[in-house]
C-alpha cells in the first residue's frame, strides 16, 4: 500500500505529492503548524487524507504542548483546531475530523482525575484509529462499487481519488482496484486535471504502480473518447456531498458528468460517509476554495500567460445530483432520489 501519511515518534510523515511522479520524497511535520502548512501546500491532498492529517496534527499539537494542566491545554487546543480548520474550506472531512477530536477532548477532560497525559494518549489513539478506519472504509467501498463497473472496457476518472487521496487503497481508484482484483478487464482513462495535474501526476503514477493499464488524457479529450465508445463508466471521488446529492469535487468534474449524461454513460461517485454533509442542503451552499493564480499562470516555474491577465482558479466545482448515477460509500450504494436515500441511511446509522 502507498504510504500517504503515517504517525511516527518524530511527527507525522507525509509522502510529498507535489514531487510526484518523478521523485518519491517524504517530509515530516514536527508540529501542528507544520501539518497545516502541508495541507495548504497540497503536500497531502484528497478529502479523506486531509481529515486524518488534521486529526494527527491535533494529536501532535497536544503531544508537543507544555501546558501545566487540562484547562490550559484546552485553550491551546482551541487555537490548534482553528488553525487547521482554516487550511482548506471545501473538504468536509477536515471539519468532521476536527469535530471528532474536539468531542473526544471534551469527553476525556471531563473525566474524574483527567490529566494532560491522559488527554494526549486518547487523542493520539483516536487519530491512529481514524487512519485504520479510513483504509477499512476504502476497501469496503471497493467491494460495494466493483460490481457497478463493466466486466471489460474503459473507465474514466478525474483528479486523484486513490491511495494518495486517502490513508491507503482509495475511493474511486479503490473501486477500480477491487474490480480488477475480481477479474474485470479494465483500462483507465485519467484526465490530466488541470491546472494542478493530479490525474497526470498522481493517478497515472499509482495505477502504473499497481500495473493497471492507464492512459492520460488532456481534460478536453473526454467527449471525443466517449463518442468513440471507448469509455463505459466514469468514477470519481468527492470532497463534499450535500443532503440532496449534489457533489463538490475537483474542478472539471461537472463537465465530465454532463458529457457522461449526454453519452448514456453511468457516472459514479465514491466517497466515505464522512464526506456526506447532511447539514448542507444543496451544492449552492458548499464553499468553493479559490487557489493561487500562480497555479494557472506558471508551470514547473515557467510563466505561461501574459503579465496582468485575469485568472480564475477555483479548486472545485459542483455536480448536480441529477447527473450522478449512484453514490458509493462504505455503508452501501445509494441511488436517487438522494434526499431519501441519504437521510434513510443516516437514520439507520443513528438507530444503531
Amino acid at each position: 500500500m502507498i504510504p500517504t501519511l503515517q504517525w511516527t515518534d518524530e511527527g507525522v510523515r507525509f509522502l510529498d505529492q507535489t514531487r510526484l511522479p518523478l521523485e518519491e520524497i517524504y517530509v515530516t511535520a514536527n508540529s501542528y503548524q507544520d501539518v497545516a502548512e502541508v495541507i495548504v501546500t497540497m503536500v497531502v491532498r484528497g478529502a479523506p487524507a486531509i481529515g486524518v492529517a488534521a486529526a494527527m496534527g491535533l494529536a501532535l499539537g497536544v503531544k508537543n504542548s507544555s501546558a501545566a494542566g487540562v484547562p490550559a491545554l484546552a485553550a491551546e487546543f482551541d487555537t490548534m483546531c482553528r488553525a487547521l480548520a482554516a487550511t482548506r474550506p471545501t473538504a468536509v472531512n477536515l471539519f468532521w475530523a476536527i469535530e471528532r477530536m474536539k468531542r473526544l477532548f471534551a469527553e476525556v477532560s471531563q473525566r474524574s482525575g483527567a490529566t494532560v497525559a491522559l488527554v494526549r494518549e486518547a487523542l493520539i489513539a483516536e487519530a491512529q484509529r481514524m487512519y485504520d478506519e479510513d483504509i477499512a472504509a476504502c476497501r469496503r467501498m471497493g467491494d460495494y462499487g466493483a460490481p457497478l463497473l463493466p466486466r471489460q472496457g474503459g473507465v474514466l476518472t478525474h483528479c486523484n481519488a486513490g491511495a494518495l487521496a486517502t490513508c491507503g487503497y482509495g475511493t474511486a481508484l479503490g473501486v477500480i482496484r477491487s474490480a480488477v482484483d475480481q477479474g474485470h478487464d479494465l483500462h483507465v482513462f485519467a484526465d490530466e486535471t488541470r491546472p494542478f495535474l493530479q490525474g497526470a501526476r498522481l493517478t497515472a503514477w499509482e495505477l502504473m504502480h499497481d500495473h493497471i493499464p492507464t492512459t492520460v488524457l488532456c481534460d478536453n479529450m473526454a467527449a471525443s473518447l466517449m463518442r468513440q465508445g471507448k469509455i463505459q463508466a466514469v468514477v470519481v471521488g468527492a470532497d463534499r456531498i450535500a443532503a440532496n446529492g449534489d457533489v463538490a469535487n475537483k474542478i472539471g468534474t461537472y463537465g465530465v458528468a454532463v458529457l457522461a449524461k449526454e453519452h448514456g454513460i453511468p457516472f459514479y461517485v465514491a466517497a466515505p460517509w464522512s464526506t456526506i454533509d447532511l447539514r448542507t442542503a444543496s451544492g449552492e451552499a458548499i464553499p468553493i476554495e479559490q487557489r493561487p493564480a500562480r497555479e494557472v499562470t506558471h508551470h514547473a516555474g515557467k510563466q505561461l500567460t501574459p503579465d496582468g491577465v485575469g485568472i480564475e482558479n477555483p479548486a472545485f466545482d459542483v455536480t448536480p445530483a441529477k447527473y450522478v448515477t449512484a453514490i458509493i460509500t462504505e455503508r452501501g450504494v445509494l441511488r436517487p432520489p438522494y434526499e431519501e436515500s441519504l437521510q434513510g441511511l443516516a437514520g439507520v446509522l443513528e438507530e444503531r
